[in-house]
């Protein structure tokens, strides 16, 4: 999902579809300056501010990773006194006056951004309760438009990568999200009678704001790296297969630039 902030309109859109972040959390704050070459006097000049800011919250049993591109910001502060913590978020506050926006992100104004607009991005999925073993790795997509790959088609994908998996259903009891349209774990077909085998878990729900379709593989510990490889593979083929966002920990990448990402992770 992603919305363009530039009135007051759009703010009061804002705060209905994320209930102002009450209860959520700030994970990242990032502040960048463009600057621009002037040739009259010789000298680059400041060109544009832009401050970004990730939020992760749950709602009615959504769990949303959220980023705001602040842009053309004219007054930023983030403001922490030793011990304190501005990240907890309450209910942000947010008016549009003189053609700025402002928006406190908490009482005291100590994360506060006034801006001349705002891009409003955002992936979702149902929450889910951990399982008993530890997790490695999770990975979630958000497609624009259509229905999300069947389990026959993820399986052929992993046999042309010569990662051929067996297929175990998990059925979830009376609590799991509605959304949910079919769960189960890939497990490499030669560890598939080893119960502390490598298995990826598949989860493909429902759009839960507009059009679209999600789908998210976990990983938990086991041994070796088989399951990690299995995940890279149904990434690589469904970021090729259809447009969206992948979501990694807090951060969003556009599915198109999901390859480069992972080559630049990877030499960091």
């Amino acid at each position: 999902m992603t919305h363009s902030i530039k009135s007051e309109d759009d703010l009061r859109w804002l705060i209905g579809h994320t209930g102002g972040f009450r209860g959520g959390y700030v994970t990242d704050v990032h502040l960048s300056k463009r600057r621009l070459f002037d040739e009259e006097s010789g000298r680059d000049v400041l060109a544009d501010t832009i401050v970004t800011i990730t939020i992760r919250y749950q709602v009615r049993g959504i769990v949303r990773v959220a980023k705001l591109v602040m842009n053309g910001v004219t007054d930023f502060s983030v403001f922490e006194q030793e011990g304190a913590d501005c990240s907890a978020l309450t209910v942000i506050q947010a008016e549009a006056t003189g053609g700025r926006l402002r928006l406190w992100f908490d009482p005291q104004g100590e994360l506060y951004v006034v801006c001349e607009e705002a891009e409003f991005e955002e992936v979702s999925a149902p929450l889910i309760e951990q399982g008993p073993g530890q997790e490695v790795a999770r990975w979630t997509f958000q497609g624009q438009a259509g229905e999300g790959p069947g389990l026959e088609r993820l399986l052929a994908a992993l046999d042309r990568a010569g990662m051929p998996c067996v297929w175990r259903e998990v059925k979830r009891g009376g609590r799991a999200h509605p959304a949910i349209q079919w769960e189960g774990d890939l497990i490499p077909s030669g560890e598939s009678s080893d119960p502390a085998a490598s298995r990826v878990r598949v989860m493909v729900y429902s759009a839960l704001d507009g059009e679209g379709f999600g789908i998210m593989l976990r990983v938990e510990a086991s041994r070796g790296g088989a399951g990690s490889r299995v995940l890279a593979a149904l990434a690589e083929h469904i970021t090729q297969s259809y447009c969206g966002r992948c979501l990694v920990g807090t951060t969003i990448i556009p599915g198109e630039q999901w390859e480069s990402w992972v080559a630049q992770a990877g030499r960091r």
